[in-house]
């Protein structure tokens, strides 16, 4: 299994102004962008996306060290993969719990959904393009 891609997916109550911020703001490019009576999404280019983990203590430490307090929350961390099956399969055998098996998308891509270490829920996702149409 290869990781082509992670995608951070944030749900934001005020959308235009988080697209704003961070697409008009952050100047970060528009990728993609979908809409429909289901809602909108945008896909904004971060450049070059890294994982980093760190143990309680660190995390409380860069929260005080910011923030002056702990106030990090939960996120979701999309991983776009080759094959979202056999990459599911293999995260399963090695315990991971499985929320939601492969389940093609309306946007073409297969999707997968698991509760990662240190309860970080996961998407593993595979492009699929006009093989799905």
């Amino acid at each position: 299994m290869k990781v082509k891609q992670m995608r951070l997916v944030v749900t934001a109550d005020d959308y235009d102004a988080a697209v704003a911020f961070y697409r008009d703001v952050l100047g970060m490019p528009e990728e993609d962008a979908f809409s429909s009576e289901d809602g909108r999404v945008v896909i904004l280019q971060a450049g070059r996306a890294t994982l980093e983990i760190a143990d309680a203590n660190h995390a409380d430490y860069v929260d005080e060290v910011e923030v002056g307090r702990r106030v990090a929350g939960h996120i979701r961390v999309a991983f776009e993969v080759e094959d979202a099956e056999s990459a599911t399969e293999r995260v399963a055998a090695e315990g991971v719990e499985v929320i939601a098996p492969p389940t093609l998308t309306p946007w073409s891509s297969l999707n997968s959904r698991l509760e990662g270490p240190a309860g970080l829920q996961l998407t593993l996702f595979e492009e699929l393009g006009e093989e799905a149409s």
